[in-house]
């Protein structure tokens, strides 16, 4: 979960060396017969360097995309914007969303490359949370549903975080957002940075509120490797 790369194919595209920002919106209905929204559907920044023999590396500041078919117009945009450049990097907090990379990336023909890649299962749920680092300034009690450890079943738990602690523990209530362990340890990793990419990467929740809650709860504070092997 470290800074990506994807290497694209060539192209016969002017080269814009700058810091560049754009602004999707749905077409008009004159193409696609679809309704018109003014209201922007996502958001991208890149900047571009001179790399070795004549090359350019494009770096991506920020991908933000409300639904996938937004998502899949910034990755073909990116993925034909630049001739020169071998490679396109995306910083951290700015990743598309993992449904993309995972299963949509292969229509642009890029490939993607990650640096310093770690997997994490949580096996003791409790004690994961107690351990991890929480913001200070967040206070956080939610009802949440986590797949068992089996996948056969849902498990109930109250999360509550405050004045730099957590825990987490069983509950009978029922849960405001919904997580398989492939979605707990993305969440627990500061993997959601939006409620948009949490939406996009499958997690269900009662209400958009309960799911920018939780996501605003480990979005800003990032383990790390060295903090936990």
């Amino acid at each position: 979960m470290a800074d990506a790369a994807f290497a694209k194919p060539s192209t016969q595209v002017v080269v814009a060396v700058a810091l560049v920002g754009v602004q999707f919106r749905r077409p008009s209905p004159a193409r696609t017969g679809r309704t018109t929204s003014k209201t922007t559907t996502g958001v991208l920044s890149f900047t571009t360097e001179r790399a070795d023999r004549h090359g350019t590396t494009l770096t991506v500041h920020d991908f933000w995309a409300a639904d996938e078919e937004t998502a899949e117009a910034m990755m073909a945009f990116l993925a034909r914007i630049d001739s020169r450049a071998a490679t396109i990097n995306f910083r951290r907090s700015a990743f598309p969303p993992y449904p993309a990379l995972l299963h949509k990336l292969h229509r642009f023909r890029p490939t993607v490359e990650a640096w310093h890649p770690w997997m994490l299962r949580i096996l003791d749920i409790p004690e994961a949370v107690r351990l991890r680092g929480w913001p200070h300034d967040l206070t956080l009690s939610m009802p949440m549903e986590i797949e068992s450890e089996n996948g056969d079943s849902w498990d109930r738990y109250l999360v509550e975080v405050c004045n730099g602690k957590a825990r987490i523990c069983a509950t009978h209530s029922e849960g405001e957002v919904q997580l398989t362990r492939r979605q707990l340890a993305v969440w627990y990793a500061s993997g959601y940075r939006t409620a948009a990419s949490a939406r996009l990467a499958g997690v269900t929740a009662r209400s958009r509120e309960a799911l920018t809650r939780l996501v605003r709860g480990t979005a800003d504070l990032e383990p790390w490797l060295p903090e936990h092997f």
